[in-house]
C-alpha cells in the first residue's frame, strides 16, 4: 500500500466521521424534546434532599409530578410552606395553602417498665430478625422491640431508642414524614400522625383485657370509658379499640383523664378547658 493509498484511506475515514457528526446533529434538533422550563424551575425550588418523603422518586419525580400536575405543590413535606409558595408562584398559582405536617408515631408505650418479657433475648439487634424468634421477646406481642430498626433508616436522625426504657421515640422536630420507619416496622408500631394531634390510642392491642395486662400495665383494657366520657362523641370503638374523631376533639382531654391504663396518650399542656 502506498503512501498516497493511506492518504486516501485517511481523508475517506475522516469525511464519513464528519458526516455522521452532521447527521447526528441534525438528528439531535430534529428529535430534541423540548425543555420544560416550569418543571427545572420546580426542581430547582425543592431542596434536594431525595428522600422520597413526598411519595416520588426523589426530587426529580417530585418535580415532574408537580409540573404536570399529578401532585400538589406542597407535595414535599420538608420544603413546607416556603417552599410551596415558590412552586405555587411558578405554577401560577396564588399562594399555597398551609399543609397539617405529618410525623411518626409510636403507638405504643410497652418500654421496659410497662411491658414484660417472655425471654431474654440475645440474637441479632435487629427488630425484624428478633421478631421472626417467636414473635419478639416482649410478652405483648404488639409491642414496640426497641432493637432500633427504625432509627437506623431515618435518614434525618428523627427517631432514637431510650437506652433505658429501650422504646422508639420520635423527634417531632426533625421527623418530615418520610416513612421509612413505618414501612419497615415488623410490628406496625409507627405511624404518620398530624403533628396537631394532640390525643392519640397508644396501644393496638386487641386481644382480651385479661391477656392484655399479664402482658403490659400500659395496655389497653377496651373498657370504653374514653368513649363514654367524650362530651363532644368524638370517640368511637372498632375491634375493642377507641378511635379518634380529630374533626370533633375539642382537646378536653377527658378521655385520657378517663382511661385507667393510660393507653390514652395526651398532650395536657394543650388543654382546652370549656368556659
Amino acid at each position: 500500500m502506498t503512501v498516497v493509498n493511506i492518504l486516501i484511506a485517511a481523508v475517506a475515514l475522516g469525511l464519513m466521521g464528519l458526516l455522521f457528526g452532521l447527521l447526528l446533529m441534525g438528528t439531535e434538533k430534529v428529535f430534541a424534546i423540548p425543555a420544560d422550563e416550569k418543571r427545572d424551575a420546580v426542581r430547582a425550588a425543592l431542596p434536594g434532599a431525595n428522600c422520597g418523603a413526598c411519595g416520588y422518586p426523589g426530587c426529580d419525580g417530585c418535580a415532574d409530578a408537580i409540573a404536570c400536575g399529578k401532585a400538589p405543590v406542597n407535595a414535599c413535606p420538608i420544603g413546607g410552606k416556603p417552599v410551596a409558595d415558590k412552586i405555587s408562584a411558578i405554577m401560577g398559582n396564588a399562594e399555597a395553602a398551609d399543609a397539617v405536617r405529618k410525623v411518626a408515631s409510636v403507638i405504643c408505650q410497652g418500654d421496659s417498665e410497662h411491658c414484660k418479657e417472655k425471654f431474654e433475648y440475645r440474637g441479632i439487634q435487629d427488630c425484624v430478625a428478633a421478631s421472626v424468634v417467636n414473635d419478639g421477646n416482649k410478652a405483648c406481642k404488639f409491642a414496640c422491640l426497641g432493637l432500633g430498626t427504625c432509627a437506623r433508616v431515618c435518614p434525618f436522625d428523627a427517631i432514637h431508642v431510650d437506652p433505658v426504657k429501650k422504646i422508639a421515640v420520635v423527634d417531632d422536630g426533625k421527623c418530615v414524614a418520610c416513612g421509612k420507619c413505618v414501612a419497615i416496622c415488623p410490628k406496625g408500631v409507627l405511624s404518620l400522625r398530624p403533628v396537631t394531634e394532640d390525643v392519640t390510642v397508644r396501644c393496638r392491642n386487641t386481644e382480651p383485657a385479661k391477656k392484655v395486662l399479664s402482658a403490659c400495665s400500659t395496655g389497653c383494657i377496651h373498657c370504653g370509658k374514653c368513649f363514654r366520657s367524650c362530651p363532644y362523641g368524638a370517640i368511637t370503638m372498632t375491634n375493642g379499640l377507641p378511635v379518634i374523631d380529630q374533626s370533633k376533639c375539642q382537646h378536653c382531654m377527658a378521655c385520657a383523664d378517663a382511661c385507667p391504663t393510660k393507653a390514652m396518650w395526651a398532650n395536657f399542656d394543650k388543654r382546652k378547658v370549656s368556659a
